[in-house]
């Protein structure tokens, strides 16, 4: 009996052991098979009515959409705009952001009010801005000199338009202090050319730009040419800087084809410092599924091959570069 009651506890002593392995091994089991940790990423827009604010908001939910096994949680942020977005993506309150390629030039020089560099790369070259001064056919403007002496929207105060609008006065002849210059938004400065408390407005965006739409069908408007020798010399001296036209018929009372400029791209920004893993992974679901932001915005069509990898003078991330070398479309 008492070899057999050995034997029993003996027994017993084996399954307590075999049963305390699997009790040590269960938890470590459970975060192999577990689901991995969720990330937050920001995308920074700019306020509610303009293509920052719909493009930001479709770039946010196609990446999200199409994560795979990623479990990231993208979502867009409306901020002020460009100014904003650079300031908050070096400070690392923003993953990604929308900005205008105009503005991000000086800024990571540190040039104008920026004081010193602002340390963000681009991701991808978005869609053009098209912007141009317009005027009600009566006021006799006829070129950009023409300028001095009247009362002009220049832009939403703190928007930074100042960044691509002093050079493209300063090649023309013509600086802030030539006119009285006005704020307020494009529905604003519409809204202030009707009833002549404006004698003209700088607008633009992707064409067609639904503020130029509004002026030219409540009244006659000019479009104030660009001198094709100042344009040439905008492109050869800024990269930011790119020949745009608008097609005849694009607005009421437009019979001829408008030789303008893009002004500044939009263009997908991060910080320098992000992770390259993180903006590859991004950049690449982005490209590969930038149908779907087309299904939201037009301006999706800027998502190709020739225009995503254009130098607009702010350097592109190392995680962009190396997605668009893997599929072929990054210049040797």
């Amino acid at each position: 009996m008492d070899r057999f009651a050995a034997l029993k506890r003996a027994f017993v002593a084996v399954i307590v052991i075999v049963l305390g392995a699997f009790a040590c091994e269960s938890p470590d089991s459970e975060r192999e098979t577990s689901a991995p940790e969720r990330r937050f990423l920001s995308v920074g827009t700019a306020p509610p009515g303009g293509a920052f604010f719909v493009v930001g908001g479709a770039i946010a939910q196609v990446v999200d959409d199409h994560g795979g096994d990623l479990s990231w949680d993208v979502t867009a942020e409306a901020t002020k705009g460009t100014q904003e977005n650079i300031r908050r993506l070096v400070r690392g309150e923003l993953d990604f952001a929308l900005a205008n390629a105009a503005i991000s030039y000086f800024a990571v020089r540190g040039e104008g009010a920026w004081g010193e560099k602002q340390e963000i790369s681009a991701v991808m070259t978005l869609a053009p801005n098209i912007a141009l001064f317009v005027t009600p056919e009566g006021t006799g403007i006829r070129a950009m000199g023409d300028l001095k002496g009247k009362r002009v929207v220049v832009g939403p105060a703190g928007a930074g338009f100042e960044y691509f609008l002093a050079p493209i006065l300063e090649a023309h002849g013509v600086t802030y202090e030539d006119f009285s210059p006005l704020h307020n938004t494009q529905a604003g400065a519409v809204d202030m050319l009707a009833d002549g408390s404006a004698a003209a407005a700088f607008l633009g965006g992707a064409v067609p730009t639904a503020s130029i739409t509004q002026a030219s069908a409540s009244q006659d408007i000019y479009f104030i040419p660009f001198g094709e020798t100042e344009r040439e010399r905008l492109f050869r001296d800024y990269p930011f800087f790119n020949a745009a036209s608008i097609p005849p018929e694009t607005y009421r009372g437009q019979t001829e084809t408008f030789e303008g400029m893009n002004v500044g791209s939009m263009h997908l920004v991060t910080p320098a410092a992000l992770d390259e893993e993180t903006v590859y992974r991004f950049t690449r679901i982005l490209y590969e599924n930038r149908g779907d932001v087309v299904s939201k915005h037009p301006a999706g069509k800027a998502i190709n091959p020739a225009n995503v990898i254009r130098d607009t003078g702010t350097p592109f991330h190392p995680g962009a570069v190396r997605y668009y070398r893997e599929i072929g479309i990054w210049p040797n």
